[in-house]
């Protein structure tokens, strides 16, 4: 349904070292910035990135949006929060932890703000048969 995830950012040298060690726990490779500053990270067929915006206007964060991101595991999902927050981000709503999914499944979530405010949501959702500890 997606073809990328583009955040905007007023400070890229901080978002770039904040998303380089966020993603970089979930197994990603630092970002690569094109001719027009734009950030980009690629992971498993994904595509996320970071721009000052067009209009010349200041970054801000959207009330009530939240960009999530999938983990292989409640483990990653507890390293990539702790990554984010030692890189400048701002730990949000509850500590990380199982919550029930509304689909009726267990979810393991974690969620932080990027050094712009971007809500962001780590997301593992365990196999249907496993059940968590």
């Amino acid at each position: 349904m997606f073809s990328h995830v583009m955040l905007g950012a007023s400070d890229l040298d901080k978002s770039k070292q904040f998303y380089d060690a966020f993603l970089g726990a979930l197994g990603c490779k630092p970002g690569f910035t094109d001719p027009k500053n734009r950030t980009f990270w690629r992971h498993a067929g994904n595509t996320f990135a970071i721009s000052a915006p067009i209009n010349g206007e200041p970054a801000c964060h959207g009330n009530g949006s939240t960009t999530g991101f999938a983990a292989q595991s409640p483990e990653q999902v507890d390293a990539a929060h702790a990554a984010g927050l030692a890189a400048g981000g701002v730990t949000c709503e509850d500590p990380p932890g199982w919550r029930a999914g509304a689909s009726g499944g267990p979810l393991y979530l974690a969620y932080l703000r990027d050094p712009a405010g971007n809500k962001l949501c780590l997301l593992h959702r365990p196999p249907k048969e496993a059940k968590p500890a």
